[in-house]
C-alpha cells in the first residue's frame, strides 16, 4: 500500500488519513457534504462554496475530467474537496484537465482514499463543523490546535463579488436586466441571455440609484456564500427598489429578499447541498427535483406580518423553498433553477420575463 500523504481532521477530534491531490496547501474551513453524482466541476467553481471543504458522497470523482467551458466562475474559491476515489484517467472527449491538474491550477487542496460515508454520517449527526486538510506527518495535537485557533472568515461577499460592473449581451435582446453579484454563477447569466435578456452584472454593494441608472426592466439577485446576515447592504438596496421593478432572487438572493421584508434566517444543522432535492411547488402541486446549496433557511414564524407568501417547500424537512410578494412583483426560490435536472424549474425564468412584460405594458 502506498504511503499516506494527507489527512482530514475534524473539529470533533476524528481524523482520516488519505492521499492528497491538487494544491499542497493546508486548509481549515467549514466542512459540508454534497450528494450529487456528477457536477464536481460546477461545484468547485460555484462561489457559494467559498471557504468550504466539500465531502462528495458519490464514491468516484474525476472520471470525466474538467472542460474549459463548464466553469461557473472565473476564480473558484472552494476551501477543499474530500472524495473516496479520484480518477486520474478521464474518459470524455471534451476534457482538457484531470481533477488533480485542475485543483492544482486553482490552488484547491483535495484528499482521496478516505471513508466518505463515515464522514457524511458524522456531519449528519453532529452538524457542520470546522475541519482541516493537513500533511499526514502533522501531529494530532498540532492539527487540533490549528483548527481551534483558525477563525472562519466572514463577509465573503466583499471578497468574491465583482469589483466593477460587466456586461453579458445577447443578439436582438428584448429585456435589460441588472444582476446583483453576490457570487453569481455563469449559468444564471446564460439562462437570462437565452431568454432574450442583456445582463449587466454589478457589485453586491451597488446602491439603488446606481442600479436604476441602467434603466433595467428587472433585477436578479444571485446566489452566494456565507451568512445572509452579513449582507445587510444588499437588503437595504432591495428595500429601496421594492415595487419599482420586478425582482427575482435565488439561493442567497432568496434569503436577502426575505430579510429585506423583516423576516429572519437561521443556520441549519446540516444544510441542503446536492442535485437531488425534492421541492414541491404549492401553486401547481408539482414535484421538482432541484439543485440546492445552502446552510441557512428562513424562519417561517418571522414571515408573519409581511406580504410574503410561501410558494415552494422542500419535502425532506418542510423548510421554505420559495416565497413571493405579488403586489411588489418580487419572488425567489431557495434552489438553483439554472441547473435543475431536466430543466424542471426553468419556468421561473419565464415567470420573471412575464413580470417584466407586464410592468412594461402597465
Amino acid at each position: 500500500m502506498k504511503p499516506f500523504t494527507k489527512k482530514l481532521v475534524l473539529e470533533n477530534g476524528k481524523e482520516f488519513p488519505g492521499y492528497g491531490f491538487g494544491s499542497d496547501r493546508t486548509a481549515v474551513c467549514e466542512i459540508v457534504f454534497n450528494t450529487s453524482m456528477v457536477g464536481y466541476q460546477e461545484i468547485v467553481s460555484d462561489p457559494t462554496y467559498t471557504d468550504q471543504i466539500v465531502v462528495m458522497t458519490y464514491p468516484l470523482m474525476g472520471n470525466y475530467g474538467f472542460a474549459d467551458e463548464d466553469y461557473e466562475s472565473k476564480f473558484p474559491s472552494m476551501g477543499g474537496m474530500v472524495v473516496r476515489e479520484c480518477c486520474d484517467s478521464p474518459s470524455n472527449f471534451r476534457y482538457t484537465k484531470t481533477l488533480n491538474e485542475a485543483f492544482e491550477e486553482l490552488d484547491v487542496p483535495g484528499i482521496s482514499g478516505v471513508d466518505t460515508r463515515m464522514i457524511t454520517r458524522i456531519i449528519r449527526n453532529e452538524g457542520t463543523q470546522k475541519a482541516a486538510i493537513v500533511p499526514f506527518e502533522m501531529s494530532h495535537e498540532e492539527a487540533m490546535e490549528l483548527i481551534r485557533t483558525t477563525e472562519l472568515k466572514g463577509n465573503l461577499l466583499e471578497r468574491i463579488s465583482c469589483k466593477k460592473r460587466w456586461f453579458s449581451r445577447t443578439p436582438n435582446h428584448k429585456w435589460d436586466v441588472v444582476a446583483v453579484d453576490c457570487g453569481i454563477k455563469y449559468s444564471f447569466i446564460r439562462q437570462l441571455n437565452a431568454k432574450g435578456c442583456n445582463v449587466t452584472i454589478v457589485p453586491y454593494n451597488s446602491t439603488a440609484e446606481e442600479i436604476m441608472a441602467f434603466n433595467p426592466d428587472g433585477l436578479f439577485v444571485s446566489n452566494g456564500p456565507g451568512n445572509p446576515a452579513d449582507a445587510a447592504i444588499v437588503c437595504n438596496t432591495l428595500k429601496a427598489l421594492r415595487g419599482k421593478l420586478p425582482i427575482f432572487g435565488v439561493d442567497l438572493g432568496h434569503q436577502l429578499i426575505a430579510i429585506s421584508y423583516g423576516a429572519k434566517n437561521e443556520k441549519m444543522k446540516v444544510g441542503h447541498r446536492g442535485a437531488n432535492h425534492p421541492v414541491k411547488c404549492l401553486e401547481s402541486g408539482k414535484l421538482e427535483i432541484v439543485v440546492q446549496n445552502h446552510g441557512y433557511t428562513i424562519d417561517e414564524a418571522s414571515l408573519s406580518g409581511t406580504p410574503l407568501t410561501i410558494t415552494h417547500r422542500n419535502l425532506l424537512d418542510n423548510t421554505i423553498a420559495g416565497i413571493e410578494a405579488v403586489e411588489d412583483k418580487i419572488f425567489s426560490v431557495q434552489y438553483q433553477p439554472d441547473c435543475s435536472p431536466e430543466a424542471s424549474s426553468t419556468y421561473l425564468f419565464d415567470k420573471f420575463i412575464k413580470l417584466m412584460e407586464e410592468e412594461k405594458n402597465a
